[in-house]
């Protein structure tokens, strides 16, 4: 609750007041991440690493972000989610997922398409082979693999 004629808090770089305009902008750091910043045209070692994660999950299955920050021993989910929405276009993308195992927004239905072609076990009901993703996740139980050799096809491990 404002006090009467207490001012509203508004951030310098945000709302300007009526009539004005916003020459300012947002702090320059912001939106910005360094860590993968680099060279034009050279991928960040990071990045390489969590791709190379990524290209070795099986058919199938799937890791979380955490899970592959966790196998790295460095970052967490969101840096490792920020790889994949910058590079991970090349990779099964769609075998990288959330926790809870809810498909990739803006991507549900080519992730679904993928699913179903290597098998990955799915909950939820999409309504038939076309069906719309609707309530469909990942079956984390079945499908979350652990970067041993049980899951993959030749039996190699990460």
């Amino acid at each position: 609750m404002r006090v009467a004629g207490a001012p509203a808090h508004r951030p310098p770089w945000r709302y300007p007041r009526r009539g004005t305009v916003n020459r300012r902008g947002p702090p320059a750091a912001w939106g910005t991440m360094t860590a993968m910043d680099g060279p034009a045209g050279e991928l960040p070692e990071y990045a390489e690493r969590v791709l190379a994660v990524a290209e070795g999950i099986p058919p199938g299955r799937v890791m979380t972000y955490g899970d592959i920050a966790e196998w790295l021993g460095e970052g967490g989910p969101r840096q490792v989610g920020r790889v994949m929405a910058l590079y991970g276009g090349a990779v099964p993308w769609w075998r990288v997922v959330r926790a809870d195992g809810v498909l990739l927004p803006g991507h549900e239905r080519r992730a679904l398409e993928h699913y179903r072609r290597e098998g990955t076990p799915l909950r939820g009901d999409a309504g038939g082979p076309g069906g719309a993703p609707g309530d469909v996740r990942v079956d984390m139980r079945r499908a979350r693999w652990d970067g041993g050799a049980d899951g993959g096809a030749d039996g190699a491990a990460l």
